[in-house]
């Protein structure tokens, strides 16, 4: 597939990938020592705004289903709406724990356990309360040629950096599960101290 001009992303390979939820093409890309990969469905360029999400892998949340996080819900939500629109983009980064990796998020849980909220804990490791940047995401949309988009996302920072690259958010799309008892504290957080657009809690 040819590349949009000026991006630096490197597609090193590229695959059929069918899933439960349909018919997908899977991209591998590196920037650096930065990898991730993008699950594209359908054409792309039939919208003129196509829907995207850009995932942080969550090992506890994706693979095992844990209700400590929002994560694995948010990953169905967005892959079910890219198929129910037959189209769409879902770049998965490699930013465990918001970055700091999954044996930091283990002991950020830890923390938790004893009262921290998420933020708390991740910077009583010596963290900011977010350490990602979205800097491969957007050279993967620059790839893909798009200059507007719908954004499946509940983070106002995943807006901005979307922006700043250049690339205009047409429209954020809320990206929110059902609340359960578990996951009541660490949304409350991420609204009230990260500023995410989270509606009920």
């Amino acid at each position: 597939m040819p590349s949009a001009p000026g991006h630096r992303a490197q597609k090193v390979a590229e695959a059929d990938f069918p899933t439960r939820f349909g018919q997908f093409r899977i991209f591998g890309f590196r920037v650096g020592a930065e990898e991730a990969v993008a699950l594209r469905m359908g054409d792309l360029a039939a919208s003129r705004a196509p829907l995207i999400r850009i995932h942080s892998q969550c090992l506890t949340g994706d693979v095992f289903h844990s209700l400590r996080c929002d994560c694995r819900s948010q990953l169905e939500i967005a892959l079910t709406s890219i198929a129910s629109e037959g189209s769409g983009l879902l770049i998965y980064e490699n930013k465990e724990g918001r970055g700091i990796g999954i044996l930091n998020k283990l002991r950020a849980y830890e923390l938790q356990d004893a009262g921290a909220d998420t933020v708390e804990a991740n910077e009583r490791l010596g963290f900011e309360a977010d350490l990602r940047d979205y800097d491969l995401p957007c050279e993967i949309l620059r790839f893909f040629g798009l200059s507007t988009v719908r954004l499946l996302s509940n983070n106002p920072e995943k807006v901005e950096a979307v922006e700043r690259a250049g690339v205009r958010v047409a429209e954020r799309i809320p990206c929110q599960a059902d609340m359960v008892d578990a996951t009541k504290h660490y949304l409350r957080t991420k609204k009230k101290k990260m500023g995410h657009f989270i509606e009920g809690v």
